[in-house]
């Protein structure tokens, strides 16, 4: 059997390429491991950050490639074709974290009703959500356009769950608004609605091609583009969650409120601008938001079940909103999966767009 993997240069993420590999045939595979087809994965921003931080946060080592080259991690759908497990039937459908590619071998270990863990050694070291994989044949919540709703964002919504946890337990640091950077992207809209649902003031800054969406989504009291930001009063007591990683915005921002800038937390790299010398800039001191820290810290103070608890019923809250304000686009095989890369890469994907993808002809 010949599978096709997706992968880009780590050195230079514009270079890509697809290549052709060997998994092993399904009476060669090791005890307990499954093979299984990737037939369609979700791919944002937020997976341009996964290839950004692929040394830093050990993400090109879950899906290796040949030297110098990644394989991105994206969140997605795959069949299990071929099982030495003996409790993983064939046609099994699972939901998690796959490399762009048609196949992956997954080492199934802590097997039960609900789901799996790939347990093969070079996948360790990261989160533990990475290696997770649900067993969804017969979950509605993941079937046809419900289950796109959930590559495309339910991951993404987890990061903003969790930022919003972060920002009420300390509530807000003081700050009465809320500024994000990117605030038509996915993480971000997320966030935007459970800050707009706790009552915050939110503000949206975006580029002047994306006011008429950010505004329609109703998650923002206010949409300023990047040019008007320092028309924003500041006198106000702020705190920043950047979505982009620009870090002369940050700079920008941190001058113009001052001692006003209360937090200001960075969630997303996908500008892969440098940093400016953040030692010296006014206000709160910018930090990484990291969200497996938080992950941890509820998981011991809310105790089993309590973070899905939670969440779920903020996604519940968060789900019909968008059908109303997500196109989902379809796109098969090798030459679009790189066109729809490429232009993520560049920022060309219209934020009202989620795209699924397949390598599969």
């Amino acid at each position: 059997m010949t599978a096709t993997d997706f992968i880009v240069a780590r050195d230079d993420l514009e270079t890509c390429k697809t290549i052709a590999t060997e998994p092993p045939a399904g009476e060669a595979l090791p005890q307990d491991a499954l093979l299984v087809k990737v037939d369609r994965f979700a791919f944002t921003a937020n997976n341009i950050t996964y290839a950004v931080l692929g040394d830093e946060m050990k993400y090109w080592q879950l899906f290796p490639a040949p030297n110098g080259f990644g394989n991105i991690p994206v969140w997605g759908f795959g069949e299990v074709i071929a099982s030495k497990h003996p409790n993983v039937a064939v046609g099994e459908r699972l939901f998690g974290y796959f490399p762009m590619a048609t196949h992956l071998v997954i080492e199934a270990t802590d097997v039960s009703k609900r789901g799996l863990r790939d347990g093969a050694a070079h996948r360790q070291g990261v989160a533990p959500v990475y290696n997770a994989y649900a067993r969804v044949s017969d979950n509605p919540a993941y079937a046809g356009r419900q289950g796109d709703y959930q590559a495309l964002l339910r991951p993404l919504f987890m990061l903003s769950f969790l930022v919003d946890d972060f920002l009420a337990e300390n509530d807000d640091f003081g700050a009465r608004t809320v500024l994000l950077s990117s605030a038509s992207s996915k993480t971000a809209f997320g966030l935007a609605h459970l800050l707009h649902t706790r009552g915050r003031k939110v503000v949206g800054l975006t580029s002047a091609g994306n006011t008429g969406f950010l505004t329609t989504l109703g998650c923002c009291d206010e949409v300023v583009t990047y040019d008007r930001v320092t028309s924003l009063p500041s006198d106000v007591p702020t705190a920043f969650v950047d979505m982009a990683g620009n870090s002369a915005l940050r700079a920008e921002l941190h001058r113009h409120f001052g001692d006003q800038m209360k937090c200001s937390v960075r969630v997303g790299l996908t500008h892969r601008a440098t940093d400016a010398d953040e030692g010296q800039l006014p206000g709160a001191k910018p930090r990484w938001f990291f969200a497996p820290d938080q992950i941890r810290k509820r998981a011991k103070e809310w105790g089993p079940g309590g973070i899905e608890q939670r969440f779920g019923a903020a996604w519940s809250g968060f789900a019909p909103l968008l059908e109303r304000c997500l196109t989902v686009v379809e796109s098969r095989g090798p030459e679009a999966v790189r066109r729809i890369y490429l232009d993520t890469l560049k920022g060309r994907i219209p934020p009202e767009q989620g795209h699924m993808l397949s390598l599969l002809g």
